[in-house]
């Protein structure tokens, strides 16, 4: 689903305060798998996934979906495929709208907007379905103003909106690091469901070492840029917690 070619990502290039973000990975994501990249701060893992969602473009490599290049288009453009998720809950609704105005926005992400958000009855229960799965009994408040939640519970809903339009990939860029744990765990199970129910190419960046464990198919580690350690579904079965822990010292 996702080849990514001896991708560079240079910031400043040729200046005293140049970094090399990235430097030449070479990586294959298989639809439907569900990839963990661990790492810590300034290894290059929020950069290779902003690379990906493009909304960066690298310095030099390629990156396609399927057979698709999609190295030089913005992240608007690769919207027909990509859905994300952001560390702040506060990203990606709009906190002056009700709870079902989110959802029909984002029904309609990635398709020409009319004059009129079109809510009928059907798509109402629709939304309320979806929202009781959470748990949260935020399926009978689909009116209220979406600024007026907490984060919680407002990441949670960004997350099942996320999928409301069609898309392949599913990037989660730390999405539980502001969350109490809770609505962390909350977030995790139904990102996991999602994965599976959509059949999903889904991509974590976390400093949550748990969850890197319970959650996922693969793990990556990246270090300086490059990929220090590529974990395959069986190998990481075999893992144990205190494992992932040794990878850091």
């Amino acid at each position: 689903m996702i080849n990514i070619t001896n991708i560079h990502k240079v910031f400043n290039k040729g200046r005293a305060n140049q970094i090399n973000a990235v430097n030449g990975i070479d990586l294959t994501l298989k639809t439907e798998e569900f990839i963990v990249i661990v790492g810590s701060n300034g290894s290059g893992k929020s950069t290779l996934l902003n690379l990906i969602s493009g909304s960066i473009l690298p310095s030099s490599g390629t990156i396609t979906f399927d057979s698709a290049d999609v190295t030089k288009l913005a992240d608007y453009e690769r919207s027909k495929w990509i859905a994300r998720v952001f560390q702040n809950p506060m990203s990606g609704t709009a906190s002056e709208l009700s709870i079902l105005d989110n959802f029909r926005l984002a029904a309609i992400r990635t398709k020409i907007k009319g004059l009129s958000i079109g809510v009928n009855d059907a798509f109402k229960k629709h939304v309320k379905e979806k929202i009781a799965t959470l748990g949260m009994g935020l399926e009978n408040k689909i009116e209220q103003p979406m600024g007026t939640l907490s984060g919680g519970q407002r990441q949670a809903l960004t997350l099942l909106m996320s999928v409301m339009d069609e898309c392949k990939i599913l990037l989660l860029d730390e999405p539980t690091a502001a969350l109490d744990p809770r609505s962390a765990e909350i977030v995790m199970r139904t990102a996991d469901k999602l994965s599976h129910e959509f059949k999903l190419t889904t991509i974590l960046v976390t400093h949550n070492l748990k969850d890197a464990y319970n959650y996922g198919t693969r793990i990556i580690q990246m270090g300086e840029g490059v990929i220090i350690k590529d974990v395959d579904t069986q190998y990481k079965q075999s893992l144990k917690q205190n494992d992932l822990f040794e990878w850091f010292g």
